[in-house]
C-alpha cells in the first residue's frame, strides 16, 4: 500500500509539474502610445449594429488542435466577421493567455499544460476581417480557468463551436484594439 501510495504521488507531481508559464509583453509601434491619455473622441462605450446572417456550428474530433481548425474552417466558410456564440465539450491538453498587468502595453501570461485535460465550459470572442480571436473557459475538479485560446489545445471528446456570422462590411477592426481609446 505504501509503495502504491509513493508511486500516485510520483505521478500526480509529474504531471503538475508539467504545466509551464511565461510571459510576454506587447510592445506598441510607438511607446509614448502607451503613456497617451483617453481620447475625447472614443467614447467609453459605442454600439455596432448588425444582423446575424447565418449561424455556423463547427464540430471538433478528438486529437484536434481547437484553434487551427477553428482558423481553418473560417477559411473554408468565408467568414470575414462573426461571434463566436458559444462553445463547449473537452480538451485533452491546453495552452491559453490571460493579460498579467494593469497598465499600457499589456503582458501576456502563457499557461501550457500538455497533459491535464479539461471540459470546455464556454466560449466566445470575434472574428474580425478574417482573424480569429477567442477566449476559452475551462474546468476541472479542481477550478474553473481560461483565456485566450492558443495553439497546442487539443480536442478530447469532441468540441462544438458556433458562430454567429455577420456581414462583411461590418467593421469590427477597432473592438479588439487596446490603443482604440
Amino acid at each position: 500500500m505504501k509503495r502504491w501510495i509513493l508511486v500516485w504521488l510520483a505521478a500526480t507531481l509529474s504531471l503538475s509539474a508539467q504545466e509551464t508559464r511565461r510571459e510576454a509583453v506587447h510592445a506598441s509601434a510607438n511607446p509614448a502610445d502607451d503613456a497617451r491619455p483617453n481620447s475625447d473622441r472614443v467614447p467609453d462605450v459605442y454600439a455596432i449594429n448588425a444582423t446575424v446572417q447565418r449561424v455556423v456550428v463547427l464540430r471538433f474530433r478528438f486529437g484536434t488542435d481547437l484553434l487551427a481548425g477553428l482558423q481553418r474552417m473560417v477559411k473554408e466558410e468565408k467568414i470575414r466577421n462573426a461571434l463566436i456564440l458559444s462553445g463547449f465539450g473537452s480538451v485533452r491538453n491546453f495552452q491559453v493567455h490571460q493579460v498579467s498587468n494593469r497598465d499600457l502595453p499589456p503582458r501576456d501570461v502563457f499557461v501550457k499544460s500538455p497533459t491535464a485535460p479539461a471540459d470546455i465550459v464556454s466560449m466566445s470572442g470575434v472574428i474580425t476581417e478574417g482573424r480569429v480571436h477567442p477566449h476559452i473557459t475551462l474546468a476541472n475538479a479542481d477550478k474553473a480557468f481560461g483565456g485566450h485560446l492558443e495553439p497546442g489545445t487539443n480536442v478530447f471528446t469532441f468540441a462544438v463551436v458556433a458562430l454567429g456570422v455577420l456581414a462583411d462590411d461590418v467593421d469590427l477592426s477597432r473592438v479588439d484594439d487596446w490603443n482604440n481609446r
